[in-house]
């Protein structure tokens, strides 16, 4: 009778509101260590290579933004396994073609380090190139919420800075936020945690659809 076979453990990747794992890279615009961003947020995106058609419309994109993250005091950073080179290459033909100047900079990770380390790589899409995260890391270097893309579609820039807002949001005024919802929309209050507490609520000048459903307004952010 044959041996079961032997299972291979799945290695420990990133998961939500855990530490985002520090690293030090060279970048498009020099060397680049996470930690030392504290104070800030950072949108740590993976593209699956340079000069392909798919990426180079999110980095345009990503461009137009720019100035909306920094608003937010989000620091945008790009990676693939493509080299420092090819980088420099690509994001000079986008600069020339598009005549949009890229102003975040880009981590090459030739030897897979940082994209083994995210979780970037996975096999059944390919094993040779990074599929489309983007991991949003707050200002005290925690990972706040991840999204993963097929390499086929590009992701949606509005979306990313409305979860962005959401993120920040629910943080300021202890709230949580709706389906769709935007920046100056109402926010769900917490759930209350004793009978006493949802009956209560009723009586406190909020919205209640039910007890557990209840929206409030917030004061909308200045930019």
């Amino acid at each position: 009778m044959s041996e079961p076979a032997t299972l291979t453990p799945a290695p420990t990747l990133p998961r939500l509101n855990e530490p985002a794992p520090d690293f030090e890279a060279t970048t498009s615009q020099g060397s680049f260590r996470l930690s030392e961003k504290r104070g800030k947020w950072v949108v740590l995106f993976s593209h699956p290579a340079d000069f392909t058609p798919v990426c180079t419309t999110e980095f345009v994109e990503f461009a137009k933004r720019y100035e909306e993250f920094r608003k937010r005091n989000v620091e945008l950073v790009g990676l693939s396994v493509d080299s420092g080179f090819s980088h420099i290459g690509w994001i000079r033909n986008i600069e020339s073609t598009f005549k949009i100047q890229i102003p975040f900079p880009v981590i090459a990770d030739r030897d897979m380090r940082i994209a083994q380390l995210y979780g970037m790589i996975h096999k059944a899409a390919s094993d040779t190139a990074t599929v489309r995260c983007v991991f949003f890391i707050d200002d005290k270097g925690t990972i706040r919420a991840m999204i993963y893309y097929p390499m086929t579609n590009g992701r949606n820039m509005d979306e990313i800075l409305r979860l962005v807002d959401a993120i920040q949001t629910s943080d300021k005024h202890a709230c949580a936020t709706p389906a769709n919802w935007r920046p100056g929309e109402k926010v769900i209050v917490p759930p209350p945690k004793t009978t006493a507490d949802a009956t209560k609520r009723t009586t406190e000048g909020y919205e209640c659809k039910d007890w557990y459903l209840c929206f409030k307004e917030v004061p909308a952010t200045s930019r």
